[in-house]
């Protein structure tokens, strides 16, 4: 028996060297494996990973352009209004000139743009404080001109701030403030921008 034994041992012990042979080659095999793979899981990581930079990048940049443009927008805005503001208030100082010095504008206004026949339109301030003066000595210049001098006032009452306006019929001058500031605002919009802005 105990040369069975012996066998029996020794097949063991052969059996246990080839197990102890796969198992290391199958270890040895998963270990390549997993490191072939955890190569391949790092180049994909890799690649998302700076595939999302670059996607967050593009979207940073974009984020960035829009804000600039959106400043930019927000300060021309800034800047029309400034300069509207300014506007606004060159002609509240024309209606708020002294009474002499308002009428002796609308007075030249009136005589600039009359053929002498017209009847002048004011707003209800403008005609209470000075419409009759105005036509009195816009009258008396036209006529040292050597023009017809028949200018009346109207019964009507414009809805403007200031100025006033010529009819003749159906046919109407607009001398109103609010035109004379609009018309220069062309001209004086980049002056005034420039004198604002820089």
């Amino acid at each position: 028996m105990r040369g069975t034994e012996k066998i029996i041992t020794h097949i063991q012990a052969d059996a246990k060297a080839q197990a102890d042979s796969i198992l290391q080659k199958a270890q040895q095999q998963c270990d390549e494996i997993r490191t072939r793979w955890e190569a391949e899981a790092n180049q994909v990581y890799e690649t998302r990973l700076n595939a999302g930079k670059q996607e967050l990048q593009a979207e940073v940049d974009s984020a960035e352009r829009i804000a600039r443009l959106d400043a930019k927008k927000a300060l021309l805005q800034l800047k029309q209004d400034m300069v509207s503001e300014g506007f606004d208030k060159a002609r509240d100082a024309l209606n708020a000139l002294p009474q002499d010095k308002y009428c002796a504008l609308l007075t030249r206004l009136a005589v600039r743009s009359a053929t002498g026949d017209e009847e002048l339109v004011f707003n209800a301030r403008d005609k209470a404080a000075v419409g009759a003066q105005v036509v009195e000595a816009a009258n008396r210049q036209l006529a040292e001109q050597g023009k017809p001098a028949q200018l009346k006032l109207s019964d009507a009452e414009g809805n403007f701030s200031g100025g006033l306006i010529l009819r003749r019929g159906s046919v109407e001058v607009n001398c109103t403030t609010e035109l004379l500031v609009e018309v220069s605002r062309g001209e004086l919009a980049s002056k005034l921008a420039g004198v604002l802005f820089e």
